[in-house]
């Protein structure tokens, strides 16, 4: 078949499969698998060879990601039962003041929390936000949404063990050490300025809390329930019955209490336990995976610390030190409890970066990486910049971070190796790429608008603009870095 013909049949598979999920709604997971078959069908592999090359990319980006996907849920899942977060945030505001708390609270999201599944961790933090918010001062509300979208959107591509960035090293390839290392160098200045770009255009009246402010909104049951707006948007409804709130004291001044229906961190059978001694199960993991990674890049022979440095091994022990302090903090009931949630949550995430690898197999075994290598091969920089826009316009068309990032990676995996380029930059790409245009098709952007009191004109300011930012910022670093790797 010639060039040309893989190139259309490409070009229409992942049309098709973005028409599929936006115009007809039909599941992202059918969807992908669909455009495989399609794929497989129509650039010669024959029925017997489509269907092995499907479920066998499915397969291998499991033997990669499937164990560490898991683990990292069910361990954000016991952190969230203990009411870690909360007490984490509430630790950063007597440290470093409320001037500095976008910054800090988006850095702690951005890295630390990111073994919490996405919906879970922003209905857990923002609550909170929408609390600390007033004593920032003037434009706190803008400053706190931002934080909170740019935080979590860049978390969950570049930062292990965010879902999307173990879902792209597993399908480039990357060490899951290397990816960890590279993502922390990428998303901490990132963050930091991004934040600050947004925060210099709203002192400039960027900002106007007359029309970007909902001042219907009120909190209730651990909620937001607004009749004009929140309960009519996908976040009123995925935000119901969902508890975790602040309460307690914060330095000078005391948060507002908790409504009851939301206290479970104030449940009788729960022991207050050092925030630090909550978290160093995670840390532990996150330390022993750079620690392999560092011994790899090395090339030292120290057995010992190449299998606890190992992801799996690495993770697992975090997971059973979680478990342990959450069984002495809350109880076994509701250790039993977070893991029976986490096992629910892990399960869509498995399925849909499985099939993302079977598209990025049925893509390799179509022949485009031989063809777009040859495009790519004189420049290291224009590839990056490929895979930042198709990442960008399928995010833009989809509305899924995760979906976007892997799909973008994976046009671009099987020339990889030709063009010279480190994978975990394409990875990183990727997922900059992923993070352009957060609109109404996302329900984090719903989650953002309701939970934390802004009006559909203020949403689009701080979280579509305000995470188009961070994704445009992050190529900006990413090319550079191209250069010396």
């Amino acid at each position: 078949m010639s060039d040309i013909a893989v190139l259309i049949n490409t070009g229409v598979a992942v049309l098709a499969t973005v028409v599929l999920i936006v115009r007809f709604r039909v599941n992202p997971v059918i969807s992908l698998v669909i455009g495989s078959v399609y794929l497989g069908l129509s650039t010669g592999l024959g029925v017997t060879k489509t269907v092995e090359t499907i479920t066998g990319g499915f397969g291998e980006i499991m033997v990669e990601v499937g164990l560490l996907i898991a683990f990292g849920v069910l361990m954000g899942s016991i952190l969230n039962e203990t009411g870690a977060i909360r007490r984490l945030v509430e630790h950063l505001l007597r440290v470093f003041g409320p001037k500095r708390l976008p910054y800090t609270m988006g850095l702690a999201i951005g890295t630390a929390l990111q073994s919490i599944f996405l919906d879970v961790l922003l209905v857990i933090s923002a609550p909170l936000a929408r609390r600390l918010a007033p004593r920032i001062g003037k434009l706190g509300t803008a400053r706190m949404a931002t934080a909170m979208a740019i935080a979590l959107e860049c978390g969950i591509v570049f930062m292990v063990p965010g879902v999307a960035a173990l879902a792209l090293a597993g399908l480039l390839g990357v060490p899951l050490g290397k990816m960890m290392i590279f993502g922390l160098m990428l998303i901490i200045p990132t963050i930091i300025i991004s934040i600050a770009i947004m925060s210099f255009l709203f002192h400039k009246g960027f900002w106007n809390e007359a029309k970007d402010e909902d001042s219907t909104f009120v909190e209730d049951d651990g909620g937001p329930s607004d009749a004009g707006s929140a309960g009519a948007t996908p976040a009123g409804r995925a935000a119901s019955g969902t508890a975790t709130s602040p309460t307690g004291g914060s330095g000078a001044e005391e948060l507002e209490p908790v409504p009851a229906a939301v206290a479970v961190a104030e449940r009788p059978e729960e022991k207050e336990a050092p925030l630090l001694v909550l978290f160093a199960p995670l840390l532990t993991a996150l330390l022993l995976i750079a620690a392999g990674a560092v011994v790899e890049i090395l090339e030292l022979e120290i057995a010992w610390l190449q299998l606890l440095g190992n992801p799996v091994i690495a993770l697992l022990i975090g997971l059973i030190g979680t478990g342990v302090v959450g069984r002495f903090t809350v109880g076994q009931a509701r250790v039993e409890n977070a893991i029976t949630t986490g096992f629910k949550e892990s399960g869509q995430i498995l399925i849909l970066t499985g099939v993302g690898g079977s598209l990025a197999a049925t893509v390799a075994a179509a022949g485009l990486g031989d063809i777009l290598g040859g495009f790519f091969s004189a420049s290291t920089v224009a590839p990056l910049l490929v895979v930042w826009g198709i990442a960008a316009v399928l995010h833009i068309a989809v509305g899924s971070v995760t979906l976007s990032a892997i799909t973008a990676a994976g046009l671009l995996a099987p020339i990889a190796p030709a063009l010279g380029i480190d994978p975990v930059l394409i990875a990183l790409a990727a997922g900059a790429g992923s993070l352009f245009m957060v609109h109404v098709t996302s329900n984090t952007f719903w989650l953002l608008q309701s939970l934390l009191g802004q009006s559909v004109r203020g949403a689009l300011k701080s979280v579509t603009v305000g995470v188009s930012v961070a994704s445009v910022v992050a190529i900006l670093l990413i090319l550079p870095m191209s250069l010396f790797f």
